[in-house]
């Protein structure tokens, strides 16, 4: 199998877990590192064009998890990281692995923000290096092995 296919594969996986959990993921703290995450894969590049902005978009509209809260406050969540990120991406950086840390402490929403991360990066057809490195970056932020998604 290749290896975009087992992606795929994984990213669907993913999705129906994140679903299976959707009554536990209600909280304002999973509600913000899920917009984080969102923002820093966007970011991962350097860079947020208007086609990451649309994944976001979309995965804000057809998300059951997502549709646990309203969809203009998520919006707002996504675009006041992202500015934190393009002002100045190292402190940007920073700032909200902070947020995505916050929920280090609840291993469920832990988790489904790092299977957030994983399939927001893969929305495109491409998991790259720089979103992959960034998703790596907030497993080791909320204590998770890396290595338990294949990162």
């Amino acid at each position: 199998m290749a290896l975009w296919d087992r992606f795929k594969e994984s990213a669907q996986t993913m999705q129906t877990q994140l679903n299976a959990k959707k009554n536990d993921l209600k909280s304002g703290g999973f509600r913000d590192a899920s917009m984080a995450m969102c923002a820093l894969v966007a970011a991962a590049d350097g860079s947020i064009d208007a086609s990451e902005r649309q994944r976001v978009a979309s995965l804000i509209a057809t998300n059951d998890v997502l549709k646990n809260f309203a969809a203009d406050d998520l919006q707002t969540r996504f675009n006041d990281y992202c500015q934190k990120l393009t002002a100045d991406f190292d402190f940007g950086k920073v700032s909200v692995l902070q947020t995505i840390g916050k929920v280090s402490k609840k291993p469920t929403e832990a988790r489904a923000v790092i299977q957030i991360g994983i399939v927001i990066g893969g929305a495109d057809g491409n998991f790259d290096k720089s979103e992959q490195a960034v998703v790596r970056e907030a497993c080791f932020a909320l204590g998770i092995a890396p290595t338990e998604f294949d990162l």
